[in-house]
C-alpha cells in the first residue's frame, strides 16, 4: 500500500492512491479554507469505513438488508503529546437483528484492519530525504 501527499500551498495537502485524489485542509480558525478534513478527520474517517464495511459485509452474508447502515466515529482530541484517544465507533444497522447477529456484527468489525492496527501499534520509521548538493 502507498499514498503520496503533497503540498499545494498554505495549510493544504492532495494525498493520492492508486487512482484516487483527496483534499485535506484545515478549518478557516486553522489557517485553511476549510475545503477538506484535517488529517485527524482523515484518520477517524479511515477507521469509520473500515468499520462500515466490515459491518456491512457480515450483514450481506447474512442475506439481510446492509442500506442504510452508517457509522459514526467521535475522538476526544488530547494534549502532551497531541494524540487522539477515547475513541468511539458507533454501528447504526438499518434494521432490528436478532441478538447473535447483533454480536456478529460487533465481531465482524472487531476484524477491521484499522482497528486491529491501532490495537498493536506499527513500527513508524521516518526518513527525511533532501536534494543533495552539488
Amino acid at each position: 500500500m502507498e499514498v503520496t501527499v503533497n503540498h499545494l500551498g498554505a495549510v493544504q495537502f492532495e494525498i493520492k492512491a492508486r487512482q484516487h485524489t483527496v483534499i485535506s485542509d484545515q478549518p478557516v480558525e486553522g489557517h485553511g479554507f476549510d475545503e477538506g478534513m484535517t488529517p485527524p478527520e482523515l484518520f477517524l474517517a479511515s477507521l469509520g469505513a473500515c468499520a462500515a464495511y466490515y459491518a456491512a459485509d457480515f450483514l450481506r452474508q447474512k442475506n439481510l438488508a446492509t442500506e442504510g447502515t452508517r457509522v459514526r466515529v467521535v475522538a476526544d482530541k488530547l494534549l502532551n503529546p497531541a494524540r487522539i484517544d477515547n475513541i468511539r465507533i458507533e454501528v447504526e444497522l438499518p434494521l432490528a437483528l436478532e441478538e447473535r447477529n447483533r454480536e456478529g456484527v460487533e465481531r465482524a468489525v472487531h476484524r477491521c484492519l484499522i482497528h486491529n492496527t491501532l490495537l498493536s501499534p506499527p513500527k513508524i520509521e521516518i526518513a527525511v530525504n533532501d536534494p543533495v548538493a552539488v
